[in-house]
């Protein structure tokens, strides 16, 4: 197949960027979307031309980095699926496909298609873990949790951190992303006694790092490859506004007194 590229150049963070266009020639329809990019930048090699920046590591869809905007959405047309599980019998011969990165403030773009999502580690930095000394690793069947519970704890625990939710959404909101990490410690019962105020940590942070408000229209769900639902974003609303009327998560001052 020959298929004709538009992709985001972007040499630097601070310089301008713009869409090339290029022409991947010989593509079969068996290369995934990831192994079409590096032979095109085979070619752009050979011609002494800088090649196409872009993330990937796993390429099994399971670390979320290669994450980008293809014809305007999030890792491509196949639902519940990462860009490197995206393959070239997705599209035909003679095809134009736009390639872009995640588009967000918070997201700033480093070159081409590669983008800062350190705004996501700290995020979970600020409160995604459990520090209660809990001492030795208990028994198995020590804390007996509902298997309900437990399934829908590490349905949010498959969340890959990729960002697709944040580049989905209008506003640019990282609520399913903060709600799937808040979730999948609070159904547990080891995430119970800090609930209140990791929720509170979380969500203040992520506001502080730039993320948009969340309007409850569900392009984050649709575009999420793991399929997280959004639920869970009105669990993180009703427990952080729990944490505020009860001043869990409350930052003391100097003058206070305390």
């Amino acid at each position: 197949m020959r298929i004709h590229l538009k992709v985001w150049r972007q040499p630097t963070p601070t310089q301008a960027g713009q869409l090339v266009p290029y022409t991947a020639e010989d593509v079969s329809p068996d290369m995934s979307f990831l192994e079409m990019l590096d032979v095109v930048n085979e070619s752009l090699i050979a011609k002494g031309e800088d090649p196409i920046a872009f993330d990937s590591d796993c390429r099994e869809g399971i670390c979320g980095t290669c994450g980008c905007m293809v014809n305007g959405v999030a890792h491509g047309p196949d639902a519940g699926t990462t860009v490197c599980q995206l393959h070239m019998r997705r599209f035909k011969d003679g095809d134009t496909i736009v390639i872009e990165p995640w588009r967000a403030r918070a997201f700033p773009i480093l070159k081409d298609l590669v983008v800062d999502r350190g705004a996501l580690d700290r995020i979970i930095q600020a409160g995604g873990y459990t520090s209660i000394n809990v001492g030795s690793a208990p028994d198995g069947n020590a804390i007996l949790i509902p298997k309900a519970a437990s399934d829908e704890a590490m349905d949010y625990a498959q969340c890959i951190s990729c960002g697709a939710c944040v580049a989905s959404c209008k506003n640019a909101s990282a609520a399913l992303f903060t709600a799937a990490k808040v979730s999948h410690l609070a159904l547990l019962p080891q995430g119970q006694p800090e609930r209140l105020t990791r929720v509170r940590a979380m969500v203040d942070t992520m506001d502080a790092e730039g993320f948009g408000a969340c309007s409850n229209e569900g392009e984050c769900e649709a575009t999420c490859p793991k399929g997280i639902s959004i639920a869970g974003i009105a669990r993180m609303n009703r427990q952080y506004t729990r944490a505020v009327l009860s001043g869990a998560g409350e930052k003391k001052t100097a003058a206070s007194g305390d």
